[in-house]
């Protein structure tokens, strides 16, 4: 895949953070991921925008549902990060 080196200003406490936790796989592939997983969301933003404008508002029932929803996805990816986080300990 091609890529391009670019200029970004990030906030020094936010940078130290981030080199802390992106230490074995590089500064550069964590914010790759980062900026995907924003562009994702965003995407995702439109698209629920759409639907509400096609399907009438998201209940108040709903909201919640899905709300308990990505509380699951958030656990199951801090879930698989301490796997592989001790994965990768255990093969240095």
């Amino acid at each position: 895949m091609a890529t391009k080196k670019v200029t970004v200003t990030i906030p020094e406490d936010l940078l130290d953070e981030i080199r802390a936790e992106a230490a074995e796989r590089g500064l550069s592939a964590y914010v790759a991921e980062a900026l995907r997983f924003k562009r994702d969301r965003d995407r995702l933003r439109e698209l629920v925008d759409w639907l509400q404008e096609e399907h009438g508002p998201v209940t108040d029932d709903e909201h919640a549902e899905a709300l308990e929803e990505l509380a699951d996805l958030d656990a199951e990816h801090e879930r698989r990060h301490a796997v592989a986080k001790h994965d990768a300990g255990e093969a240095a």
